[in-house]
């Protein structure tokens, strides 16, 4: 299931739904695989895929013309900050006023849609200075991006034991009536770390909502604590950045690692620098991760906000960071952001095959590798209709260099 409690507000819709948009056919696409195939898609989902040239689309359909493109499923963010991105550039301390954070949040959204994010949990602050109100400018914003992008919040108390944390807990409970889908929050700034987890999965076992919490895992015996507690729970439990964890002793980072596996637990790293709630910008050692079993899927963390001033919240970027300076294979770096996430979020498998949903994103390029390093064009689908489109032309002035027949990025010519 989807990032859900049990009664999600009536303007939430999973990305597998069906749609309302006429059908659509992809020309001339490039699969991984090397095919070269055209797409049909209708009611929300991949109806057909055939060799270019086979397949037809009604009159009422429309369509997109893919060639010099590679398909792929879409990626989606399963890491942002939408209540404070965006903020770096201002005057002054960060306003929490609700307008602005909707407004902060939507643009943010839909900057990430233009990267291929269709979907996005974000995780925003409860409590202090703000209480609830952050949270519900971040909801008035997934409103508003329906049919667009789905986004789904995070609820995030400061503190849940002690005296304090009665009111924090309360403000939890609150948060989950509202509209908050998923429960949260960061124990290694609680008196009480330990005590903290303890009530955030007591509460989401309570409303059958998923976890996802904060921690650089550089505590190996509360590491493992958390992992035996978590082990129980369904939907599941989600630990990120988790850059602490490279820098433990091997064999410690190892039996950490095995640990996690056992419990289920998914990590999500942050390979383009960590959030404000967490100081250091380690990234986890996703290689030893993913060897012990462990799902591990890449967010992007901040975006532009006081923690990361030029953070680009793009999930390709991501991918082709754990690629390039972590070791790991394009189609294993890309898995970080599409299927791994995808799957950390809850939602359904998408791969370009009949019957599978419409998520899909279209980059200029005919090899993943390629995409990764240069993927300035896209086309984005979302439950069957394209929603975000990216286009980059590069021009040269006359030479005898440009003359020669090489790739471009650009629009391809009709033959």
């Amino acid at each position: 299931m989807p990032d859900s409690c049990p009664q999600p507000p009536p303007s939430s819709s999973s990305s597998s739904g069906s749609s309302d948009s006429a059908p659509l056919l992809l020309c001339g696409a490039r699969l991984t695989d090397g095919r070269t195939v055209d797409v049909r898609l209708g009611g929300g989902r991949i109806e057909a895929v055939g060799t270019a040239g086979s397949l037809v689309v009604g009159a009422v359909g429309a369509r997109v013309d893919l060639r010099g493109h590679l398909l792929l499923p879409a990626p989606v963010e399963p890491h942002a900050h939408g209540d404070t991105a965006l903020s770096a550039d201002g005057d002054g301390p960060v306003s929490y006023e609700a307008d602005e954070v909707q407004r902060r949040t939507t643009e943010a959204a839909l900057l990430q849609l233009g990267h291929g994010a269709t979907v996005l949990r974000s995780h925003v602050r409860i409590g202090d200075v703000q209480g609830l109100d952050s949270l519900a400018a971040v909801l008035r914003a997934r409103r508003s991006l329906h049919g667009l992008a789905e986004l789904t919040a995070v609820a995030m108390p400061r503190v849940l034991t002690g005296a304090a944390g009665a009111d924090g807990l309360a403000m939890l409970r609150d948060a989950v009536k509202m509209g908050a889908t998923v429960v949260g929050g960061c124990p290694d700034t609680d008196p009480d770390p330990i005590g903290y987890v303890e009530a955030v999965l007591e509460l989401a076992s309570e409303h059958g909502c998923p976890v996802d919490l904060h921690t650089d895992a550089d505590d190996p015996a509360r590491l493992g604590r958390v992992a035996a507690m978590a082990g129980g729970l369904r939907p599941g439990v989600t630990l990120g950045p988790c850059g602490g964890l490279g820098r433990l002793p091997a064999d410690t980072a190892a039996r950490a690692a095995d640990q996690l596996a056992a419990a289920g637990v998914t990590v999500v790293c942050l390979p383009q620098g960590g959030c404000g709630s967490a100081e250091r910008r380690d990234t986890a050692p996703v290689r030893l991760l993913r060897s012990a079993g462990v799902r591990v899927a890449a967010g992007s963390g901040t975006l532009r906000d006081v923690s990361n001033p030029v953070g680009r919240g793009d999930p390709l970027e991501a991918a082709y960071l754990l690629a390039s300076r972590y070791g790991l294979r394009p189609e294993d770096a890309y898995d970080t952001v599409s299927a791994s996430a995808r799957a950390a979020l809850g939602l359904p498998e998408v791969r370009v095959e009949a019957g599978f949903p419409a998520e899909l994103l279209a980059v200029r390029g005919d090899r993943l590798a390629g995409a990764l390093s240069l993927a300035y064009s896209r086309i984005v689908v979302h439950r069957g209709r394209v929603v975000a489109r990216t286009s980059a032309v590069r021009e040269y002035c006359s030479s005898a260099a440009v003359a020669l027949d090489l790739p471009r990025q650009g629009r391809v010519q009709p033959p």
